[in-house]
């Protein structure tokens, strides 16, 4: 068996020729196997057949739309807990929430960019077991969501834009996607970024994640309240 039959399987579905192209050239200069097609119907016909690690569907497309075709792959046997994503034209808010209520795991926005959307199918792939989940710790470089973390550089980069952070707003933003998901207690984030011989105010933390929210959006970093924080894709 060749590396290229071991390698994530993900099933690309859109009406136009120029995406899956840009899309399947992108994902397959990654090392990723692509099967593509070109409706909903096709969709549920192939996924039967080639059982992907991912599916990523476009919302509009004839004969059957991208939410239909993810209700019905969720209907099949074994396909309940599939990893599936949209592709939505930025600002249909509506196909989103729509996709969600179908059962999408994510959505990727067009225009697409390589970076974005290579970091994204690496996040998704890691939910489904299709790219090894070594713990984030031990990486140098970190993709996830749209992030890419580079702690041997300090640099953070989201979508496009790359920045410097300051050394205790990397470290507490390393801590957090080195589990995503996972709640982590103020007292553990203290310990972890600041260690147990430094007195810090109470406000530190809460200061600390206005300013990474300020960076990489308000949706990444959840707050518990009183409890803690937790980083989501």
């Amino acid at each position: 068996m060749t590396e290229k039959d071991n390698a994530p399987r993900i099933l690309l579905v859109d009406d136009e020729e120029d995406i899956l192209e840009f899309v399947s050239y992108n994902l397959e200069r990654e090392g990723f196997k692509v099967f593509t097609g070109r409706n909903g119907k096709e969709a549920i016909q192939m996924v039967t057949k080639i059982k992907p690690d991912l599916v990523i569907l476009d919302v509009m497309m004839p004969e059957m739309d991208g939410i239909a075709a993810c209700e019905e792959i969720r209907k099949l046997p074994g396909f309940k807990d599939v990893v599936i994503a949209f592709l939505t034209a930025r600002g249909e808010d509506y196909s989103q929430i729509a996709g969600f209520d179908a059962g999408a795991d994510d959505y990727i926005t067009k225009p697409i960019r390589p970076k974005v959307l290579i970091s994204r199918v690496k996040a998704l792939l890691k939910r489904s077991g299709g790219v090894s989940a070594e713990n984030n710790v031990n990486e140098k470089i970190i993709h996830i969501g749209n992030l890419i973390i580079d702690k041997e550089k300090f640099t953070l980069q989201v979508d496009d834009r790359e920045m410097m952070l300051p050394r205790k707003e990397f470290e507490l933003l390393s801590l957090l996607v080195s589990k995503p998901d996972k709640v982590f207690l103020r007292d553990e984030i203290y310990k972890a970024v600041w260690g147990d011989n430094v007195i810090v105010g109470d406000r530190t933390i809460d200061v600390h994640i206005r300013k990474l929210r300020e960076k990489i959006g308000n949706d990444h970093i959840r707050t518990l309240k009183g409890i803690g924080y937790k980083f989501v894709v």
